[in-house]
């Protein structure tokens, strides 16, 4: 009777459905440094789209048809790379991309894919 008993438990918890968990995994910047060319596909606030090439302490940003050839430049806390007019910013996943004396163009980005 005991292993008919176990046998039935082992059934149900086999049949009940499992609530499993998106698989996300984290797309991290590579370090300013970094030589070999790396590409990222961010996704920001009102659906707009970033794409960003990040080599040699450079990232080049495309937004709509424009693109930005910005240089990194060291932060206390989180990163920053621009130029004299624009600038691609954050800490952690949460970028912008702005005008240096102005409103985001795009803003709250986060990493979708690599390209």
């Amino acid at each position: 009777m005991k292993r008919l008993s176990i046998a039935a438990m082992v059934l149900v918890a086999a049949c009940t459905p499992q609530q499993q968990q998106p698989v996300t995994a984290a797309i991290a910047r590579p370090a300013p440094d970094e030589a070999t060319p790396t590409g990222i596909i961010y996704l920001c606030d009102g659906r707009k789209e970033v794409t960003v090439v990040y080599a040699r302490n450079r990232a080049s940003v495309t937004y709509g048809d424009r693109t930005w050839r910005l240089e990194y430049q060291p932060t206390g806390q989180g990163f920053r790379y621009a130029d004299s007019s624009f600038e691609w910013s954050g800490r952690d996943e949460a970028v912008a991309l702005k005008p240096i004396a102005g409103t985001p163009v795009a803003f709250n980005c986060r990493p979708t894919r690599r390209t």
